[in-house]
């Protein structure tokens, strides 16, 4: 394994414990490129699965499921909630029951209306970002399931940013501060930046 997979050297990826690196599936993969590609491929594959017929995806297990499905040819950990504490996320051990919370809680911001259906799932998109689940692919797993929640609730996916003409490292530095906004309770850029169009 090269260095920069190795060190998760680059700001596009939550880095790994070495007991997790050993988790890697394929063994051809030497790099963050090819570590890039693989699971790009493995999440396209989920894509179709998870868009193919109504998801409940306000479901702890269908959560951990499509986890498994974006990931699971790549990693052995897949779907399993991490064991290990991070600079982001909450402690390990209290991820299952706050994910149950917060599917309780967007359960009812839909059926009381408290926000527009794009609020809630952008506020559902930015509490799992926030828990921080999974080892690895927790902004992918949360963007794929407020997409999931925003076609349920009658709207189109978002754009996540890829109506912007910018490149995609100046996407992503987009993304980490709305995401930071979200944290000081403004979810206005977030919203910005997932549909810009309002549409």
């Amino acid at each position: 394994m090269t260095k920069d997979l190795a060190d998760g050297a680059d700001d596009a990826a939550t880095a790994l414990e070495e007991d997790e690196r050993k988790q890697l599936i394929p063994t051809y993969i030497t790099s963050r490129a090819e570590l890039n590609e693989a699971e790009q491929v493995n999440i396209s594959d989920a894509d179709g699965w998870a868009f193919s017929r109504q998801r409940d995806v306000l479901d702890t297990g269908f959560l951990l499921r499509l986890h498994k499905r974006m990931l699971g040819d790549v990693w052995r950990w897949a779907g399993s909630y991490r064991t290990t504490e991070r600079n982001i996320g909450i402690e390990a051990w209290r991820i299952p029951a706050e994910l149950a919370q917060l599917l309780d809680d967007v359960r009812f911001w839909v059926a009381a209306e408290t926000y527009g259906p794009d609020e809630v799932c952008i506020r559902f998109h930015h509490r799992l970002v926030a828990i921080h689940p999974f080892p690895n692919g927790n902004g992918r797993l949360a963007r794929m399931a407020a997409d999931l929640l925003a076609v349920r609730l009658g709207r189109p996916r978002f754009s996540w940013g890829r109506r912007e003409l910018v490149a995609p490292a100046s996407a992503r530095a987009i993304y980490i501060a709305a995401l930071q906004a979200a944290d000081r309770h403004d979810i206005a850029p977030l919203l910005q930046f997932a549909r810009p169009d309002g549409a």
